[in-house]
């Protein structure tokens, strides 16, 4: 009988990785034993938030490097090494096998958390799965009373699309389908399973699959942090029982989330289209799957939404059936990353509630086969059945395509044997001749200069290798005749894109036609010799390193470090050379942030544009920094933004950082429905990502008021300049603040009203705020109107929408009470200017001239970091002016005792900001 088990749940911190090495991140995480500790860095006094799991694995320090091989190995008794974990999850996963029972592992966390560190491990610091598939080889061989047989498959799960990673030419458009079978549950239709003999086999079909992954991913303009990997290593063993032959059959599944992060803290707030639903569904549902088997092992009835994503279904018998589970959740150590660790906590604190039953999987094998063939037979029924039933084409070829599979699945486990060595001599017979060639490339990489591609993922990184031999070797993509022998497709790649040659070891580059190469950042247009560690970037994503076996050993000789070349450092240079130059001597901690927000976002609006132009869409994508002071803001980080134009229509939109990468997300899929040759790949204007209705909303600019007047009751009439986030001028805003009496009635000439600050303190006061109208605003719009929040408003103040004119009369006023002045609101009036924000609605009106593609290098540099105070300076410097003179001539009037001044005088100053005799 089956009994239940708990998912077993470990934990695990990793080191500060550079990027927050150089922020100077706190670590706000602390274990002891099975215990973990979080701390808010925003309420540094608040009691910690504990979590209780199986493991909490402090590998975040107290280790030290051995050498000559690199492990990191402990150096105190609190630090938890590769092989730890391992002895603590792997090798009971194994008994599992052994003993015939399903296994899953899965490994979440946001992107960069250490997931497939602990999973997969890198060089000598191997992870579960590689040391689990060497040592289940190790005891293979000590087993020798039974027969082993393993296959490995391995897919990817992307945009809810399923691509077979060891049979890459599989993938139809919409990618492989998920089937139902009543004893097998949901499983991946007409999935490769190859069948291997050795641990040495398995880690080559593993790398096999990683690289193409990687291709996929850079041909279809994919975000690898976003896609799911499972690899999955059936193990058979036969062995005799009492006499009868037995077979026991085990399944391990090795899962790679993708990162749990959403799009943003906010997701895509604020944006016409909802969040990118495919990029985040299946993370989605399992948060859905996790919550209801978590309500169910409480007692609670709860309806578990397993067919929600293609992931959940796959993971039925892992989350909640035939299955012994264990999940690690990977997490940062910094307080940058409060937020997403915590999430994390809280989803592997709902997972440790989770009971699976899992069975041993055993039969005599007798039995299995007379099952077999009884079920094969009801097939071939069916499978004659299905030609008189009354259905399209599409759902006869369907059914009968499904049928055949699942008999010649059959009739291979029946003959299993025969069928596993025929086909593993196959395998065998394949891997001998590839491991033939690729050790003929490892030895001709020792001295031909070659190209290894840059990835934001460091385990796709160096995966993929172009030999540039003596010679010429021709680039461009699988539409050139004859084909290239450097083949790239994707973004902005072309037939013939360019050729590389290679002459007594001079290595050259040369662009064909209109082709996009940068090297080092720059943009190549003609023949340009190369050199070790140059970087080259291929159209809009292909992005590769050089190196020079010659070159390097001449640069060694000579004194010279080989340096390492990061994929962070190849976006800074692109950057710098789009115009974006951030201090490297700044070490601040909003730079250094500002710096990698920057880094991000380049290539991401570099591939929007090749996107829009590959899919004819007539938009343009460029980068917008946004200060806080050109938000009002007397602190924050600077925002970088992108603006959408439509040059054909002459309208722009600024998106935050959450809206563009969801309308990125979504351009990825249209795009690779694209690709895939969808028909429907385009779609209606109300969902497509690249337009916006031209009468959305736009900011054209800011005003900001002075209110310091009100403190001494003098009123206030101005023409304000309005200015964009950039600091140039977009118009003129004539603005009033005209103290009044409580019925609004303003006062007469007769009224004295002036009073020193103090004396308003505990009285009421009563005053108008005027928006007459606004002049010379920007012809492209149709409409435009104010919006602002004075002192303790709860929501934004609007005038009336005025159109058809850039001089429009907006007449607002509004009656503002204040009925007990107090000293925070006297602080109100003179630390903090009104802020008032003018927008607009677009014409659509279409333009002759059409702008080019690509990120526009003057709009690139549109920066408003350290312009804010200056700009906001100029604005007020004649209202203080005025003031301040004012001011002193009520104190001069007191000290010579006189209670009045002359009202040319006062005239004078608010009028030319001088004084002056009455003439």
């Amino acid at each position: 009988m089956a009994g239940t088990d708990s998912i077993r749940v470990a934990v695990r911190v990793r080191p500060f990785d550079n990027r927050e090495k150089k922020l100077g991140s706190k670590c706000i995480v602390s274990m002891n034993g099975g215990v973990t500790e979080l701390t808010n860095p925003n309420e540094p006094k608040e009691e910690p938030k504990t979590f209780t799991y199986d493991f909490s694995y402090w590998s975040h320090d107290g280790f030290k490097v051995s050498e000559p091989d690199q492990y990191f190995e402990p150096d105190d008794d609190k630090y938890i090494d590769q092989k730890r974990v391992y002895n603590d999850l792997g090798k009971q996963m194994l008994n599992n096998v052994w003993n015939g029972y399903n296994c899953s592992l899965f490994a979440y966390g946001q992107t960069g958390s250490g997931k497939t560190y602990s999973i997969m491990g890198y060089g000598t610091n191997k992870g579960i799965v590689p040391m689990l598939c060497e040592n289940m080889f190790v005891d293979m061989k000590q087993k020798t009373e039974s027969s082993f047989q393993v296959a490995v498959s391995m897919i990817e799960i992307y945009n809810e699309h399923i691509r077979d990673l060891l049979n890459p030419k599989n993938t139809p458009i919409g990618g492989l389908q998920i089937r139902g079978d009543r004893n097998r549950g949901f499983y991946v239709s007409s999935l490769r399973k190859i069948n291997v003999n050795s641990y040495a086999e398995v880690l080559d079909k593993i790398n096999e699959g990683t690289k193409n992954r990687t291709i996929a991913t850079t041909n279809m303009n994919a975000t690898s942090s976003r896609a799911h990997t499972v690899v999955t290593v059936t193990v058979v063993q036969q062995h005799k029982q009492d006499g009868r032959n037995m077979t026991k059959t085990s399944t391990v599944n090795l899962v790679d989330l993708a990162g749990s992060e959403r799009i943003g803290k906010t997701g895509a707030e604020g944006d016409r289209l909802e969040e990118a639903k495919s990029i985040n569904k299946s993370l989605a549902a399992l948060g859905n799957v996790i919550k209801a088997l978590a309500s169910i092992s409480v007692g609670k009835n709860a309806h578990v939404p397993y067919r929600d994503s293609k992931l959940t279904m796959l993971l039925q018998n892992a989350l909640g059936g035939n299955s012994k589970t264990i999940m690690i959740a990977a997490i940062s150590p910094a307080d940058d990353n409060y937020d997403e660790t915590l999430s994390t906590l809280r989803f592997a604190n709902r997972a440790k509630e989770i009971r699976t039953r899992a069975v041993v999987n055993e039969s005599p094998t007798d039995k299995l086969v007379r099952d077999l063939k009884a079920e094969n037979e009801q097939l071939k029924k069916q499978l004659l059945d299905s030609g008189g039933v009354k259905k399209s084409d599409s759902q006869t070829e369907e059914i009968r395509l499904l049928l055949e599979e699942q008999i010649e699945r059959n009739r291979e486990l029946m003959e299993m044997e025969a069928v596993w060595k025929r086909k593993l001599s196959e395998v065998e017979s394949a891997s001998q001749a590839k491991l033939a060639l690729e050790l003929e490339k490892q030895e001709r990489m020792k001295t031909t200069p070659h190209l290894w591609n840059l990835n934001e993922d460091p385990s796709l990184t160096a995966v993929i290798i172009h030999l540039i031999p003596e010679g010429v070797t021709a680039v461009g993509n699988d539409k050139a005749n004859p084909k290239p022998e450097m083949l790239l497709n994707g973004l902005s790649i072309l037939q013939k894109h360019c050729v590389i040659t290679n002459d007594k070891s001079v290595v050259k580059i040369k662009p064909c036609g209109k082709a996009k190469i940068t090297l080092n950042g720059k943009v190549v247009s003609k023949k340009t010799k190369l050199h070790h560690n140059d970087r080259l970037l291929f159209g809009s994503n292909h992005l590769y390193v050089l190196h020079h076996p010659q070159d390097m050993a001449m640069d060694l000789k000579l004194g010279k470090p080989d340096e390492k070349v990061t994929y962070e450092k190849a976006q800074e240079e692109i950057a710098e050379n789009l115009g974006f130059r951030l201090g490297q001597q700044d070490k601040s901690k909003e730079v250094l942030m500002l710096r990698e927000d920057l880094l991000k976002m380049v290539p991401m609006v570099n591939e929007a544009n090749a996107i829009s132009e590959e899919l004819n869409k007539k938009t343009t994508f460029e980068i917008a920094l946004v200060s806080p002071h050109a938000r009002d803001l007397k602190h924050g980080r600077t925002q970088v933004n992108v603006i959408m134009k439509n040059p054909e229509h002459g309208t722009e939109f600024m998106w935050t950082r959450d809206q563009f990468l969801n309308r990125k997300y979504i351009m990825q899929e249209m795009y690779q429905n694209f690709m895939e040759g969808s028909k429907d790949w385009d779609v209606e204007k109300e969902s497509d990502p690249f337009w916006e209705p031209p009468d959305t909303e736009v900011t054209i600019g800011y005003s900001h008021m002075s209110l310091e007047s009100l403190c001494y009751m003098i009123e206030m009439q101005e023409s304000i300049v309005i200015t964009d986030y950039t600091g140039v001028e977009k118009g003129l805003l004539s603005v009033s603040i005209i103290p009044c009496r409580k019925d609004g009635k303003e006062y007469d000439e007769n009224d004295d009203v002036f009073c020193e600050p103090e004396e308003m303190i505990g009285k009421p006061v009563y005053f108008k705020l005027k928006i007459s109208g606004a002049r010379g605003l920007p012809q492209q719009f149709n409409k435009s109107f104010c919006r602002y929040m004075f002192y303790l408003d709860d929501v934004a103040q609007k005038t009336e929408e005025i159109g058809d004119t850039i001089n429009p009369d907006y007449e607002y006023e509004r009656l503002i009470q204040i009925p007990c002045v107090t000293k925070q609101f006297l602080d109100y009036l003179s630390g903090q200017p009104l802020l008032i924000e003018v927008l607009g609605r677009q014409y659509n009106r279409p333009k002759v001239s059409r702008e080019p593609t690509g990120l526009n290098l003057s709009m690139s540099m549109r920066s408003t970091a350290g312009t804010g105070k200056s700009y906001r300076a100029l604005l007020n410097i004649d209202t203080h002016k005025k003031l301040n003179k004012i001011y002193d001539m009520i104190k001069d009037a007191k000290r010579q005792g006189h209670d009045t001044l002359p009202i040319w005088q006062v005239e004078k100053i608010l009028k030319t900001g001088e004084t002056g005799n009455n003439t």
